[in-house]
């Protein structure tokens, strides 16, 4: 496999945009049309998941520590949708029908060997990853809604519990559906360490044009059922480093940092943290109440609001980026940082330009278009 020559394939297949997973399921439909009721009647959010996926795979093909792990997320989550191993070769046939489409005259025997191996790879990770999770746990949890605050406008907070234990990490997200958007499943970050009762809280942010995030923040009540599926994501605290941390969160990009944060609570020798908090104005200060009564309770943890578009805030005004740059030492520390894309991207390369190197930067995009 030419890892590089299967990089520029993808790359010009990219440029097509969103009519390259309108052809990829088309295809797949039209070739085996009972697959069609696995998948919402909205494909919108399929449509980024296709591209976004076969993105994070051509830019690791040679990062077998990085794609790995990756791949077999996807697997186990996948489950959920009750995929089995006899829909990957129909999946595959319509990946390479897709990338031979786009590529046009730069197909060839070459790149067509270098897809067919790289999903043959991919394929086999993800059924082995899917057969080891089905002998441990379900394709999802059903869980009831026990607690539900509206926070402002467009956030809300869930309290969750499942129906049997869900075992995570610090940092991981779940995919929620509820009963008002069947076969729709969104990612939410688990806003807490595990708990001895097993509930679980969400932070819901409303999404332009999001009707899952819509009906969890504004329509769903106490009682209502979900489904969770099982966790995934590698944001997570590495508890092997002796250094501070700095935590930089964009709106509900605080939930899984805020679970971090719990977690760090509970070792015998918390780590110095500094959390930055950034939200457009402050009405969208959430959390902020909950995190002061935090940083009182723990001298360890420091709290730093940080307000983009009210000049007049009487507190820190900019970006997460501009705030860490002002406030934050940033000497012998890891950061963790998650949020908008363009909030994570921003502030990574703030921190690498302030001299952070790249190993100490942990990140969780959550692919909003805005901070």
């Amino acid at each position: 496999m030419d890892e590089q020559r299967l990089r520029e394939s993808f790359a010009r297949v990219a440029a097509y945009g969103d009519d390259v997973p309108l052809f990829f399921y088309s295809h797949l439909f039209l070739g085996h049309p009972e697959l069609r009721g696995m998948f919402p009647v909205s494909m919108a959010g399929q449509r980024d998941r296709l591209l976004n996926a076969l993105g994070r795979i051509s830019a690791d093909v040679s990062n077998h520590d990085a794609l790995v792990p990756f791949l077999r997320g996807l697997g186990r989550d996948h489950r959920k949708f009750g995929t089995l191993a006899e829909h990957y070769p129909a999946v595959g046939a319509s990946l390479l029908a897709t990338l031979a489409h786009f590529n046009g005259t730069a197909w060839n025997e070459d790149v067509a060997r270098d897809w067919t191996e790289a999903y043959t790879v991919i394929a086999q990770v993800m059924t082995e990853a899917a057969g080891e999770d089905e002998k441990q746990n379900p394709p999802w949890w059903g869980a009831t809604v026990i607690g539900r605050e509206r926070r402002t406008m467009d956030v809300a907070v869930l309290r969750v519990a499942p129906d049997l234990p869900l075992s995570y990490v610090p940092g991981q997200s779940v995919a929620v559906e509820c009963e008002a958007r069947p076969r729709q499943w969104r990612f939410y970050s688990m806003a807490n360490a595990p708990r001895r009762d097993g509930t679980i809280d969400f932070h819901v942010r409303v999404i332009d044009g999001g009707a899952v995030s819509s009906a969890l923040a504004r329509s769903v009540g106490v009682g209502a059922r979900l489904r969770l599926g099982p966790p995934v994501g590698t944001l997570r605290l590495d508890m092997s480093s002796r250094r501070g941390v700095v935590l930089a969160a964009g709106s509900t990009g605080l939930a899984p940092l805020k679970a971090i944060i719990e977690q760090a609570a509970g070792l015998g020798d918390p780590p110095r943290t500094h959390l930055v908090f950034g939200v457009r104005t402050a009405a969208d200060l959430y959390d902020l109440v909950a995190l002061e009564k935090m940083a009182a309770q723990w001298q360890w943890l420091t709290v730093t609001p940080a307000v983009s578009d009210e000049p007049e805030y009487r507190g820190e005004t900019g970006t997460v980026a501009d705030v860490i740059g002002r406030r934050v030492p940033l000497s012998d520390q890891d950061a963790y940082i998650c949020g908008s894309s363009a909030m994570v991207a921003a502030t990574a390369n703030r921190l690498k330009s302030l001299g952070m190197p790249q190993s100490h930067i942990y990140v969780e995009d959550f692919g909003w278009s805005d901070s």
